[in-house]
């Protein structure tokens, strides 16, 4: 009996580390009055601006989603694109200098 109650505070305890964990690592979505103060105070680039990189990249493309996220104090443009053949593709591009991040098929 007593092992099974160590096992099941063991396994509480890996649980609770891994929530925590993963608060950690998970970007937070900012709302739309965020990403403006951002915008205003000059620490963010424009979206208009980075979303247009992204199109120069795959011509033709079509915007589906595009999300602004602070990941580790980065503030990052999640912008989801479907190209002219058909595929989804995910860049994720720094908002503050429009460093691309990220570049891959959905």
């Amino acid at each position: 009996m007593k092992v099974f109650s160590f096992n099941r505070r063991a396994s509480s305890r890996m649980a609770l580390a891994l929530l925590a964990f993963c608060s950690v690592v998970m970007a937070r979505d900012l709302d739309q009055d965020e990403a403006l103060r951002l915008r205003q105070q000059g620490v963010i680039l424009p979206l208009e601006q980075l979303l247009q990189q992204a199109l120069d990249r795959y011509p033709g493309a079509k915007l589906l989603e595009a999300e602004l996220e602070e990941n580790h104090d980065v503030y990052v443009y999640e912008v989801e694109l479907l190209t002219s053949e058909g595929v989804v593709r995910e860049l994720d591009l720094n908002a503050t200098n429009g460093h691309l991040l990220k570049d891959k098929e959905d």
